[in-house]
């Protein structure tokens, strides 16, 4: 049965939370491949806003799984409270299924995260503190602990104690800060396992069963393509694969399970943190672009930069993920524009780019140019009420043909507001239709 990856086409903060919480409906498991609580999805439906961190956002379905893969590393912490958090709201996370594998979050992972950026002063990465990179340092260093340590005590003193040996060598005398005891961290972390042992399996099984069985699976993409470890903006990235050939490697299911990939992308773009963005404002349109579209992040709260839309990043995107479908979000928040731009390309050395540059020293602001076209606003003209795409002013209509022409991909879901039926679909098909 079809199966469809949901990945973020520029620097995460596309939107991810609300596509993924409208097409879920059509899937029997959402499922999150990578990352941690330092991603960040707002889900708006009715009265309810929630902001997950963990927790895959077709939770809010009763005839959902949500999953959490493998490939992702879990702050027991966050989990166990943002699993109250929607209880309390009457969202039930009885069906949360959690990999017995995914790695886990320790309380040094997250003072070295910490201590590290501000070591690096000006040229911070600019994480979120989270403690996500030193979490996936230790997996690849093969010293992590996974969630299922947490089951036998003894197995996770042992590997706590191994782990507490270099790391605490490593808080006090590189960082001047206070060691930890393996008792410290056993009393905190031991009751979790109580809450969430119930939810823990062999989540590859679980996937690949359900495959044969004829179900549907969405595998929701948490920051975005120009993060991904590999193919971002490194080393201005974050710690694990984001693009969608992750899906495979954060849960265990192969490629050939997967035959659409939904690229997110705001009619304008943003960034959180440090890092080149060649298109990035910083004039009124900027602050406007802010100001309108509610720019700061979920997880931290910090004020987002705001740019055009950026081409050269979508046409890369669409090859890394093998797009067969863009979502286009925030399109509403350019309504207000009376002239709006966007990037071709880039001049930069006296070359231009219209792919991705090999030599990322390119692209930031002393050495690059962006190549822009001007496309006529629609003055002021309000969409949110569209539902069709025919209903958009012609020179909204001419904005998104554009970006599929530089794209070359179709833009088959396009965002007009953040509530769940602010939303044309264009040409979408339904897993459950085909």
């Amino acid at each position: 049965m079809p199966s469809t990856v949901l990945v973020g086409a520029q620097w995460g903060d596309e939107g991810k939370g609300k596509i993924t919480d409208l097409i879920a409906r059509d899937y029997d498991y959402v499922v999150r491949y990578q990352g941690g609580n330092n991603a960040g999805h707002t889900v708006i439906h009715g009265d309810k806003k929630l902001a997950l961190h963990l927790i895959p956002s077709g939770v809010m379905y009763e005839t959902i799984t949500p999953v959490i893969g493998n490939g992702v590393v879990v702050d027991p912490r966050v989990l166990v409270d943002e699993m109250a958090k929607l209880e309390a709201q009457g969202i039930s996370c009885e069906r949360l299924v959690i990999s017995c594998d995914a790695h886990v979050i320790m309380p040094y992972h997250i003072d070295l995260d910490g201590a590290s950026e501000r070591r690096l002063g000006s040229n911070e990465i600019g994480t979120t503190r989270r403690g996500i990179g030193p979490a996936y340092q230790d997996k690849a260093a093969r010293i992590g602990i996974r969630i299922q340590d947490l089951l036998d005590e003894h197995i996770f003193r042992q590997k706590l104690q191994t782990a507490l040996e270099t790391k605490n060598q490593i808080l006090e005398k590189v960082y001047g800060l206070a060691p930890y005891t393996v008792d410290q961290i056993c009393e905190e972390y031991l009751p979790y396992a109580d809450i969430i042992r119930p939810h823990m399996d062999e989540t590859a099984n679980v996937l690949n069963t359900a495959l044969r069985a004829g179900r549907n699976i969405l595998f929701e993409g948490a920051q975005a393509t120009l993060l991904d470890i590999d193919h971002g903006t490194y080393p201005f990235v974050t710690s694990s694969s984001c693009c969608a050939g992750g899906a495979c490697i954060g849960t265990g299911v192969g490629p050939k399970a997967i035959d659409k990939v939904i690229g997110i992308s705001k009619a304008y773009i943003t960034r959180v943190g440090s890092g080149p963005f060649p298109t990035e404002l910083f004039d009124e349109d900027g602050d406007k672009l802010c100001e309108i579209g509610g720019e700061f992040g979920v997880t931290t709260g910090r004020r987002r930069r705001c740019g055009w839309f950026d081409a050269v990043i979508a046409r890369y995107a669409t090859d890394c993920n093998s797009l067969t479908d863009m979502a286009l979000t925030k399109l509403d928040v350019l309504s207000s524009f009376e002239r709006i731009k966007v990037c071709v390309g880039y001049r930069a050395d006296g070359k231009v780019y219209e792919y991705f540059p090999m030599q990322q020293s390119a692209l930031y602001p002393k050495h690059v140019e962006p190549i822009y076209e001007e496309l006529p606003g629609w003055q002021g003209r309000d969409i949110t009420g569209c539902r069709s795409f025919e209903e958009l002013p012609a020179n909204a209509q001419r904005y998104v043909t554009y970006l599929e022409e530089l794209c070359g991909v179709a833009m088959s879901i396009i965002a007009v507001g953040p509530d769940r039926d602010q939303t044309i679909f264009r040409g979408w098909e339904s897993p459950t239709a085909q």
